[in-house]
């Protein structure tokens, strides 16, 4: 039997995926939003998770209940014996930048998903697994819960939270060890500079009798590899015919590195060829004028014409190549911020994806795009629902490299 995981906030799967990859298997799933969860089991139709039993929208049906938790965390026990790892990475919109200046006014002690930390606290306190995983944005570090109160202080209660769970594992009550660190991506082989608070807790009884060497006092993984060049990433997905609005449907050309021929091994475990079909590879239907523009910004070094600058927005160009400093970019949620390196266009769903070390074959449930209030909901209203078209799926994702990174440190942990 593979070692087994709860993936709790789960989104598009991308930490699942990586953790899977590391040779987990995931049980049980939890995901408010329908999209987003129906990306998730469709990518995994041999799993667990295809059965409703296995899946949970609302967190809040489980710890908050009466009777509730305990039944699921004996059910988990019964089918599956000890749960080994919970994984879960909270919605972070209130803790970062962009997210916080979405939920206009409101302070983040009145938003309530800045609080579902201590429900994956009270859900890892009933199924006492070996390990859990929790994942957040950097913003999270220097977060307070008003205007007057301190920087930090919600830092301080996730890690308060998590250092007081206790578990019961047959007759005695057990703790957890944790240690964190701030991970960024691009040294785990993805190709963007991304940061990520990643605090790891291990059962007590469980505690190797050495840590290995690694961030974090060895709770995380040192880094690992070094991320691919654009062009070496998405050239195989450059299509000389392309046009906007349209669509290329299968491979323009063969992969031609080791970077490309990884996106593209499908799950029989061959790499897909030329003219093997494509998906998400659909282009945005931009204005004549606006392939002027991004065309003048890719001979011009991201120059943006003069009459076209605004102070509300401004575009970059992806680089072909990083440099000496590696990658430089964020994948978000939504791709318009960047220009492709060679082609007067914003990046397709399928290069997005990549971005996120998402292989070829993981495909996409919703929208491709929506409109900005109806991605971002309306907290002064009350709507916390928020569209997830697959540009927001795939920008929330925990990348899939860094999560395979992390999903096989903890195996080495455990098994030690």
């Amino acid at each position: 039997m593979k070692p087994t995981s709860i993936d709790l906030f789960a989104g598009c799967g991308g930490l699942s995926l990586g953790f899977e990859r590391a040779g987990f298997e995931t049980v049980f799933v939890n995901e408010l939003h329908p999209v987003a969860m129906q990306t998730f089991v469709s990518n995994r139709p041999s799993s667990h998770v295809v059965d409703r039993h296995n899946q949970c929208n609302d967190i809040l049906t489980l710890t908050q209940q009466p009777g509730e938790l305990d039944a699921f965390a004996g059910r988990m026990r019964r089918e599956h014996g000890e749960i080994d790892v919970v994984v879960g990475g909270p919605p972070c919109q209130g803790f970062s930048g962009i997210g916080h200046r979405r939920s206009f006014d409101l302070t983040k002690e009145d938003i309530p998903s800045n609080h579902l930390y201590r429900e994956m606290a009270r859900l890892i306190a009933a199924v006492a697994p070996r390990a859990f995983v929790f994942e957040n944005v950097k913003g999270l570090l220097n977060s307070k819960w008003t205007p007057g109160g301190t920087n930090g202080e919600i830092w301080l209660d996730v890690q308060h939270t998590f250092n007081m769970i206790e578990s019961m594992v047959g007759r005695r009550s057990v703790g957890y060890k944790t240690g964190w660190s701030l991970l960024h991506a691009k040294d785990y082989g993805v190709p963007q500079n991304r940061p990520r608070v990643i605090l790891v807790g291990i059962r007590e009884d469980q505690m190797p009798s050495s840590m290995p060497v690694g961030l974090g006092s060895g709770f995380l993984p040192s880094p690992t590899s070094v991320a691919p060049d654009l062009v070496d990433l998405l050239g195989d997905l450059v299509d000389p015919s392309w046009q906007p609005g349209g669509a290329t449907l299968t491979y323009p050309s063969g992969a031609r590195n080791a970077a490309q021929r990884l996106m593209r091994t499908g799950l029989h475990g061959r790499v897909l060829p030329k003219g093997a079909k494509l998906s998400d590879h659909e282009y945005s239907n931009h204005k004549p004028e606006i392939v002027e523009k991004f065309r003048y910004m890719i001979a011009n070094g991201g120059e943006i014409p003069e009459a076209m600058q605004t102070k509300k927005f401004a575009q970059r160009v992806l680089p072909a190549r990083w440099g000496d400093r590696g990658p430089t970019i964020t994948a978000t949620s939504l791709a318009d911020d960047y220009v492709h390196f060679t082609q007067p266009r914003v990046p397709t769903v399928r290069e997005w994806a990549r971005l996120q070390t998402f292989p070829d074959w993981y495909q996409f449930a919703g929208r491709r795009t929506t409109g900005g209030r109806r991605r971002a909901g309306d907290p002064d209203a009350g709507i916390w629902t928020r569209d997830l078209p697959k540009y927001t799926q795939i920008g929330n994702a925990v990348p899939v490299q860094l999560a395979e990174a992390i999903g096989s440190h903890i195996m080495k942990l455990l098994l030690r």
